[in-house]
């Protein structure tokens, strides 16, 4: 296999970095503490093609590949942890389904000016009620003539405090179970569209979450994005993809709290020498590097395999799974390194702890990806 990235790749990488240094990471610890959306960084994204990396440049896009966007979310999630979920939202779960599922006349109205990030998406599956089990949607849509009527409620939608747009996922026949679920693309200014406050959460604070509520909400059939009933194929296709984004945050995540933890072991001293030169912090340390080394090759199987055009659910869920898990122990033992500075705010160690949790949790829980991962292991 060929582990060189090529030029472009690497103008990615090194132009996220520089952006990260310059304008992320200087920031990140005060939009956490004021649960500050990152106005002025979301833009620049914007203005640096990151909020539709691997669209087309005709709708928009930078029409790059997915290895691409895997290199530009460990790099900006690395700077912020906030910031890169709000990057990986309006790319993974916003514009990948409707590139992938739109017509033309939906491409033109709720995909190009997202790429470009003039307005900003996000996806609507999760209810109170239907989490891991995603087939069990209790939002219902009701034909009337050329339109439909929905009623229900999503929660922990995240961007949904800024979105301009939803994927949103219905039921249109209870009797089909998950063959009746169907999605739709709606305007967040659509009359009977309700947001509730932003969540109060442990971690990525400034990237906002909230519960909707529609209250006989119409949208036109127009709206559907793919075919009626086709839904819950749009949500799983649409969560392959999303999957190698989180993995690739929690990789940057990981990678922001090693390196701090190595510039730490060699300022702090303790019986008379750097606390790197004790072979305790070696082992930690050696351990940290090799395994976020190992969950970016899984990252980077899941991008190749899908810029391939290839069936990745496999990989993706190994790569989420591993690089999620990853993060959370890469991260606690970071804090180890630091002590009891580590559990005091004035340092980033405790922040990384707090946003690589919740990498176990969305876009598919850790328990969900085995359950993935051992369906397709098992498989005859």
């Amino acid at each position: 296999m060929n582990f060189e990235l090529t030029d472009v790749q690497r103008d990615i990488q090194r132009l996220c970095r520089e952006f990260a240094a310059r304008e992320l990471i200087p920031n990140a610890r005060k939009w956490d503490e004021t649960h500050a959306w990152p106005t002025e960084a979301v833009k620049k994204l914007a203005e640096l093609s990151l909020l539709g990396v691997a669209v087309p440049e005709q709708y928009g896009g930078a029409g790059l590949d997915n290895v691409c966007y895997a290199i530009a979310m460990e790099e900006i999630s690395r700077g912020c942890a906030s910031t890169g979920v709000i990057m990986s939202v309006n790319n993974s779960l916003y514009c990948d389904p409707v590139m992938k599922f739109g017509t033309e006349e939906q491409k033109q109205e709720f995909l190009v000016p997202f790429a470009r990030g003039e307005k900003l998406g996000c996806f609507g599956l999760t209810e109170p009620e239907a989490g891991s089990d995603a087939a069990a949607q209790k939002t219902i849509a009701v034909r009337r003539g050329d339109e439909f009527v929905i009623n229900g409620s999503k929660n922990w939608i995240t961007v949904g405090p800024k979105a301009d747009a939803i994927v949103l996922f219905t039921m249109t026949n209870k009797e089909a179970g998950n063959k009746g679920i169907t999605a739709f693309l709606v305007p967040t200014h659509t009359p009977g569209f309700i947001r509730a406050e932003p969540d109060k959460k442990m971690g990525i604070s400034a990237a906002h979450s909230c519960s909707m509520f529609f209250e006989d909400m119409r949208v036109p059939a127009r709206n559907i994005l793919g075919k009626e009933g086709e839904g819950f194929k749009v949500a799983m296709s649409t969560l392959d993809g999303g999957r190698i984004g989180i993995a690739a945050q929690a990789l940057g995540i990981a990678r922001a709290a090693f390196e701090e933890a190595v510039r730490y072991s060699g300022e702090r001293q303790t019986f008379g020498k750097p606390i790197r030169e004790h072979q305790a912090i070696q082992f930690m340390l050696a351990d940290m590097a090799t395994e976020i080394d190992a969950a970016r090759l899984l990252v980077l199987q899941a991008a190749v395999l899908k810029d391939k055009g290839m069936r990745h659910s496999l990989e993706s869920s190994m790569a989420k799974l591993y690089a999620s898990e990853m993060a959370s122990r890469v991260a606690n033992k970071a804090l180890q390194v630091h002590g009891g500075m580590g559990y005091s705010k004035e340092m980033d160690a405790e922040r990384h702890v707090r946003d690589a949790r919740i990498t176990e949790i969305y876009e598919g829980t850790s328990e969900i990806q085995r359950i993935v991962i051992s369906a397709n292991v098992l498989k005859e």
